[in-house]
């Protein structure tokens, strides 16, 4: 099973319910995340990283390739959906969900169109994993996670997808066909860094 799927770390935009402009940074929770994560990868190894280009997935990348020395190859294609002129407003002060199945946001992605773009993703991300000889780091977003489980992915019986994947959370998929789910939105890289600070260890 050597495709793994993960969301960027934390935001000021995530904490606060904001729907994300492009170049959000990670915040300080965030970057603590990121380090977590990689110390997690690290440890497991890896041979490649795809990352979205957009600045909290790169951020979040960041750590792998200083730990690896491996070069982080972005797409656009990983990118979250565009919520168009909406990027920058609270959920909350939003007249409609706009993550409801007829909402198209002015100026930005419907679900149609933002559903063959993942397709798209996903094509490229078996395409590079079938180039490298181990396991294929994937860095993106969460809708594009859920997108790419959901309709990409076989799920095992029992198993449910979340409608919402955490910050840094881990999925992983086989790599051949029908890309078995083997474990889904894991954190305990964070639940384990969370419980040496807690301890009075050093969690990296």
């Amino acid at each position: 099973m050597t495709i793994l799927l993960v969301r960027h770390a934390e935001t000021d935009g995530n904490a606060a319910r904001i729907l994300q402009r492009p170049e959000v940074p990670l915040n300080a929770r965030g970057l603590r995340q990121a380090g977590h994560l990689a110390q997690r990868l690290s440890a497991d190894g890896f041979v490649h990283v795809l990352c979205s280009d957009l600045l909290r997935a790169r951020m979040t990348a960041a750590p792998l390739a200083a730990r690896s020395g491996i070069a982080i190859e972005q797409s656009p294609l990983l990118q979250e959906r565009n919520f168009g002129d909406l990027r920058g407003m609270p959920y909350a002060a939003l007249a409609e969900n706009p993550f409801g199945p007829d909402f198209a946001p002015p100026n930005g992605e419907d679900w149609p169109t933002f559903h063959a773009r993942v397709a798209a993703a996903f094509a490229f991300i078996v395409e590079r994993r079938r180039r490298v000889n181990g396991t294929l780091v994937v860095v993106t977003h969460g809708l594009v996670c859920r997108a790419l489980v959901e309709r990409h992915a076989l799920v095992p019986e029992g198993i449910v997808v979340p409608e919402r994947f955490d910050n840094t959370g881990v999925t992983v998929l086989h790599e051949n066909a029908p890309h078995q789910v083997g474990l889904i939105n894991c954190t305990r890289h964070l639940v384990t860094a969370i419980e040496m600070e807690r301890d009075g260890g050093a969690a990296a």
